[in-house]
């Protein structure tokens, strides 16, 4: 299994809290969810899942206040006589005669080192997961090490899918793969219970829609611990 390490940075930042419904307010540190979804934008493929291990905080944690205009209006899918291009009422809504202006509390000159490691899904052959046949836990290995290859390529070129994002897509980062073995400045000296914080959807075969899970998130000296089977995650 290979582990990975980013060092991601950004002028601005908000990890949105569930809780607060009209304007955004932003989690204290990066959620486990926002850093896998790094790791994807460098690497994404069916085939593999992204696991978060640790966030550090690089840089103190800081705060600054904006109103933003956002769109307080979701476009609804097309009816049928849209889809068969009947005459009728147009699809989606002006922008704006929905704008409105809402107050935010982002994070402000933002820097962390997030570990992670990716592993294999295995496929049954109806397409959904389960486990492996002989074939495919023969070829596993050889999956893996391309698979690693790639994203060790991808990372150190700084090429992406798609600009990561801390938390909102217009707070865009920038990215650097960390080599094992280098001197790496320490975390913030820094100890705070950060409360229930949201981790990441559960998209378990047995549920009929996605559900959100989260774990009792502590920052210990600048370090968050987001392994699955430790915090102690709900949902």
């Amino acid at each position: 299994m290979h582990n990975w390490c980013l060092e991601v940075w950004g002028d601005h930042a908000c990890f949105t809290r569930p809780e607060m419904k009209v304007e955004r307010v932003s989690y204290d540190v990066m959620t486990p969810s926002a850093a896998r979804a790094i790791f994807e934008a460098i690497l994404w493929k069916p085939e593999i899942q992204w696991h978060v291990t640790k966030i550090e905080v690089l840089e103190p944690i800081r705060w600054v206040s904006v109103r933003r205009n956002e769109v307080g209006k979701k476009a609804g899918a097309p009816t049928a006589k849209q889809m068969a291009g009947e005459a009728g009422k147009a699809m989606g809504f002006f922008v704006e005669e929905e704008r409105m202006q809402r107050a935010g509390r982002l994070l402000r000159d933002v820097r962390y080192r997030i570990h992670a490691y990716f592993v294999l899904k295995a496929k049954s052959p109806a397409g959904m997961v389960g486990h492996r046949n002989e074939d495919e836990a023969a070829s596993a290995p050889d999956c893996e090490a391309k698979y690693a290859a790639m994203f060790e390529r991808r990372a150190r070129k700084g090429q992406c899918f798609h600009r990561p994002y801390l938390g909102c897509r217009e707070f865009y980062c920038d990215f650097r793969l960390l080599e094992p073995g280098g001197e790496l400045p320490p975390p913030i000296e820094e100890t705070r219970d950060l409360g229930y914080m949201f981790y990441d959807w559960n998209f378990s075969a047995d549920l009929d829609e996605p559900t959100p899970c989260f774990f009792k998130a502590t920052l210990d000296r600048g370090v968050l611990n987001t392994k699955w089977h430790e915090v102690g995650v709900r949902g």
